[in-house]
């Protein structure tokens, strides 16, 4: 697998349901680095007879290690991140909580918010073929060592940004770290190691009506599909840039897109598929890349789309609604449902795939897509308010399944990050 994977995944039908729900949720927007090997060193012969008889059990419990993991050490441009499973462990403690760390958004923090089951911050990603480190703290601040790191894009990107800053934020004394919240960039401040950690607001990468003041209705944004300086100009001088876009683009309805000069202004739209749209917007995307960034400096890479949950059908639970009351991931592998759009993740490959600057992919789509029990739910805020009994009661309207509990899903995300880093 070089820098640029084309993903793999069934054969799906995007279907754009619960479309006025959408919209207003977009408005409300350890690494314990294994041994080089898992085989095991077997015990030396000779010794007493207790002692041969024990080490006989455990050359043996060794060799069944061995046989139950015989995966590699994660190698970035050998395994496939996509090809895996959800394994449920009891031990398992997150870095970070929700109530302890400050800088999530409430819109994020479920068990804070009366969340009680936990459950879901027990599950790793366990690669097919090799050993995905777990997230080391330590090794990550050293890796962002005098380093800018940015995360661009919508709220889900903001998610992975929280995520990251959350799971290395305990280990910075209280002096030695700051956050500044803006509208459109924020920054997370590491002054003892000269870093920083900061999020960007561009939901289409590409300039629109709806990067500042959001446009509520989709019928009325307007995308400029060839213009992307406004917002790029905060990229210059970036050492790790991190980019997503997915969600906004999936309405349902055809997207205004403006392109070139036309005489009438912004009246001199054309009503484009969300392909289409996106395909010209993220040509413009890599077009700055390979013009504007030294392969020398900076790092760049892009998360391919976070899937939304919103059609219980997909994963056999005819009765349920969206992803409310889910308990456990799907089970079914390759599961591929109806929130991840085929068309865009082509767009994506076809257009990283002809690019001169080495852009990593953080494929985190199919491994999200197991996770219907992981979005924020009912447990999450409306209009900067939590939500009301009556409001959590009725779950087809309010119930979130496009962002997710932190901690959660997004550190894996970011789990996969620093093993690239």
């Amino acid at each position: 697998m070089g820098v640029f994977a084309k993903p793999q995944f069934s054969v799906g039908v995007s279907v754009v349901i619960f479309s006025l729900a959408f919209v207003v949720l977009l408005y409300t927007e350890r690494i314990s680095l294994l041994s080089s090997t898992t085989l095991f060193s077997c015990a030396k012969r000779g010794g007493s007879s207790i002692q041969s008889d024990r080490n006989a059990t455990e050359e043996e419990d060794s060799r069944l290690k061995a046989i139950v993991d015989d995966r590699f050490i994660f190698d970035p441009d050998e395994c496939d991140v996509t090809k895996g499973k959800w394994v449920y462990n009891r031990s398992f403690e997150p870095l970070y909580t929700d109530l302890s760390c400050p800088y999530l958004d409430r819109q994020v923090s479920c068990v804070k918010n009366g969340k009680n089951d936990t459950t879901y911050r027990k599950w790793e990603w366990h690669l097919d073929d090799c050993i995905l480190p777990r997230f080391d703290a330590r090794l990550a601040l050293e890796k962002i060592r005098g380093k800018r790191v940015m995360f661009v894009g919508d709220s889900l990107e903001r998610g992975q940004w929280q995520s990251f800053v959350c799971l290395v934020e305990f280990l910075i004394p209280k002096d030695q770290k700051s956050m500044k919240r803006g509208k459109v960039h924020s920054v997370f401040k590491i002054k003892d190691h000269n870093a920083t950690i900061e999020f960007y607001w561009a939901p289409f990468l590409v300039e629109s009506n709806t990067d500042l003041k959001i446009v509520a209705d989709p019928k009325k944004r307007l995308l400029r599909v060839d213009s992307v300086e406004k917002h790029a100009k905060h990229w210059v001088g970036v050492d790790v840039l991190l980019f997503n876009t997915y969600v906004w683009w999936m309405t349902g309805t055809k997207l205004r897109s403006l392109w070139g000069s036309f005489a009438n202004g912004e009246d001199g739209y054309e009503e484009l598929d969300a392909s289409v749209s996106y395909r010209l917007a993220l040509r413009t995307w890599a077009n700055w890349i390979d013009s504007n960034v030294d392969q020398n400096k900076t790092r760049v890479f892009f998360t391919t789309m976070s899937p939304t949950h919103q059609r219980p059908a997909d994963w056999n639970n005819d009765g349920g609604i969206k992803c409310f009351n889910e308990t456990e991931p799907v089970k079914k592998k390759g599961h591929w449902g109806t929130g991840s759009d085929k068309k865009i993740m082509s767009v994506v490959g076809s257009v990283m795939g002809k690019m001169k600057t080495p852009v990593r992919l953080i494929n985190i789509t199919q491994l999200s897509e197991y996770r219907v029990e992981a979005h924020s739910s009912i447990y999450t805020e409306l209009g900067g308010k939590l939500l009301t009994d009556e409001q959590k009661a009725d779950p087809f309207k309010f119930a979130d399944c496009i962002h997710w509990c932190l901690p959660g899903v997004p550190d894996t995300w970011n789990q996969i990050l620093l093993a690239y880093l």
